[in-house]
C-alpha cells in the first residue's frame, strides 16, 4: 500500500469533490467517499498488493465528519511521520457560486444546519484554512464546468504518474437491427461493395479473409479508411484530454455481418497498435442470414445488386 500513490480530496462543500472523485475513478484510482478520519491509518495498514489495474487510491474527507477540521492535522502529520506519502487536493469556489449551487441542488450544507447558508460556508472556509494552506493542489472551481474540472483533475494526476488510458470499444452492427445506444461515433459503410449478393461469399462473415479482401481491397475503401483513421487519430487524444474514460466507435452496414465486421476489424487493428485498451465486438454477426434472393425481393430491386 505504501508504494501506491494516493490523494486526499477535501475542500469546501459544493466545490466539486464528487466530480473530482469520479475523475480519479475514471483514471484508475480506487476511491472511497466520506471515509472517517480514524479509519484512514487502519486502511493504509491493509496488505494491499500492487495491482496493475489500480493506479492509486483517493479518499474524500471533509466536514461531513464532525471533528474532521480539528483533527485532520494531527492524523495526517502522523502518517507523514511514518513515511507515507500522499497529496492533498483541495477544492474551493467563490461564496456566491457556492450559494447558487446549494440553491440549485437544494442540498443542506453540513455546517448550516442551524444557521444561514452563507454563515455555514464562511465557517467551513475558516475551519478548513489549515488544510488548505497545507494542500499540494488548490483548485478554484468557480468558473469550471464538469468537463473542465475533470480535465483539471486529470492534469494533476498525470504529473504524478501514468493513469489508466481511455478504453476504446469498436462495435460492428447492422442498421436494420437498430443503432447501438452506446455509440459515440458512428461510421456508415453501406456504400461499400456488398459481398451479400455474391453467392459464394454470402455464407462467410467479415472475419473471413475472402470477405476482408472483397470489402477492403479497392480504391474507394482505401480512401475511406485513410480519412476515417485520420479522424479517429485526431479525436481520441482530445476526448481523453476532456476526461472521457470510454469511447465506442460503431461501424454499421445493412445486416452487420460482412462490411461492418471487416471495417471494424481494420479499425481495431489500427487502434491496437496505438492504444493499450481497445476492445472489439460484432453485435449482429451471428444473426440468421437471409438469402440474396429474399433480400432482393424484400427491397424490390429484382435482379439488381
Amino acid at each position: 500500500m505504501k508504494h501506491l500513490p494516493f490523494f486526499i480530496v477535501t475542500g469546501l462543500s459544493g466545490a466539486g469533490k464528487s466530480v473530482a472523485a469520479a475523475a480519479l475513478e475514471d483514471a484508475g484510482f480506487f476511491c472511497i467517499d466520506n471515509l472517517p478520519l480514524d479509519l484512514l491509518p487502519k486502511f493504509l495498514e491493509l496488505p494491499i498488493a500492487r495491482d496493475a489495474d489500480i493506479a492509486g487510491f483517493a479518499f474524500v474527507m471533509d466536514t461531513r465528519e464532525k471533528g474532521f477540521a480539528a483533527r485532520q492535522e494531527s492524523v495526517l502529520s502522523r502518517l507523514r511521520g511514518q513515511g507515507i506519502h500522499f497529496e492533498i487536493l483541495f477544492l474551493e469556489a467563490e461564496e456566491g457560486v457556492l450559494v447558487q449551487r446549494f440553491s440549485e441542488t437544494r442540498r443542506r450544507h453540513p455546517l448550516a444546519r442551524d444557521r444561514e447558508l452563507t454563515a455555514g460556508i464562511r465557517a467551513e472556509a475558516e475551519a478548513l484554512r489549515p488544510i488548505r494552506d497545507a494542500a499540494d493542489h488548490v483548485v478554484d472551481t468557480s468558473a469550471l464546468n464538469v468537463h473542465e474540472l475533470k480535465a483539471r483533475i486529470l492534469e494533476i494526476v498525470r504529473r504524478r504518474r501514468a493513469i489508466a488510458p481511455m478504453h476504446v470499444q469498436v462495435l460492428s452492427f447492422g442498421f436494420k437491427y437498430g443503432l447501438p445506444l452506446e455509440a459515440d461515433l458512428v461510421f456508415d459503410v453501406r456504400f461499400l461493395a456488398n459481398p451479400h449478393f455474391v453467392p459464394e461469399l454470402q455464407p462467410l462473415d467479415g472475419e473471413h479473409e475472402r470477405i476482408r479482401r472483397f470489402v477492403l481491397e479497392n480504391a474507394e475503401a482505401a480512401e475511406f479508411l485513410d480519412k476515417a483513421l485520420a479522424l479517429i487519430d485526431f479525436l481520441l487524444p482530445r476526448y481523453e484530454r476532456e476526461g472521457k474514460s470510454r469511447l465506442t466507435l460503431a461501424v454499421g452496414c445493412t445486416g452487420g455481418r460482412h462490411r461492418s465486421v471487416a471495417v471494424a476489424r481494420r479499425l481495431h487493428e489500427h487502434l491496437s497498435s496505438r492504444q493499450a485498451a481497445v476492445g472489439l465486438t460484432h453485435r449482429d454477426i451471428h444473426r440468421p442470414e437471409e438469402t440474396a434472393e429474399a433480400a432482393r425481393r424484400a427491397c424490390g430491386c429484382g435482379g439488381a445488386s
